[in-house]
């Protein structure tokens, strides 16, 4: 009975957040993506405090970082064309990041709309997509 009460709360939810979306006249996403947002300024993901996680890019280096900016990943990156690079790791703080020195991150930016971007990251043969908020 409660996973029949949760999912309704859950639909009844999806709907009024649907309406909502509908009701502020939700804008629709750049075309062409503009892929050149993500070669400078500061990042932040949606819903995490930026105590949690924010990245940094500046002169092709991409660097980002963890645990209230105690721990870090820095990579290189090397642009294929304007939606399309690589993130190469460089060095990081926390030898427990499953990131290792030398993975190659292949990044498609896929979609933006004003200061958001989502991208498609893929590491050997994973792949999932990542909403960054450029904030700077």
């Amino acid at each position: 009975m409660n996973f029949l009460t949760l999912f309704s709360a859950g639909i009844l939810l999806t709907a009024a957040t649907q309406i909502q979306a509908q009701a502020t006249g939700q804008k629709k996403p750049d075309n062409p993506p503009k892929c050149t947002n993500i070669k400078e300024g500061t990042f932040v993901r949606p819903n995490y405090p930026e105590a949690i996680w924010y990245m940094t890019i500046k002169d092709n280096v991409q660097t980002e970082y963890f645990n209230n900016g105690k721990d870090f990943i820095k990579s290189t990156l090397v642009f294929v064309d304007d939606c399309n690079y690589k993130a190469i790791v460089l060095e990081k703080s926390d030898k427990n990041d499953p990131a290792q020195i030398g993975d190659v991150f292949n990044n498609k930016i896929v979609a933006t709309q004003d200061n958001i971007l989502k991208v498609n990251t893929k590491i050997e043969g994973t792949q999932f997509d990542i909403v960054y908020v450029k904030v700077k």
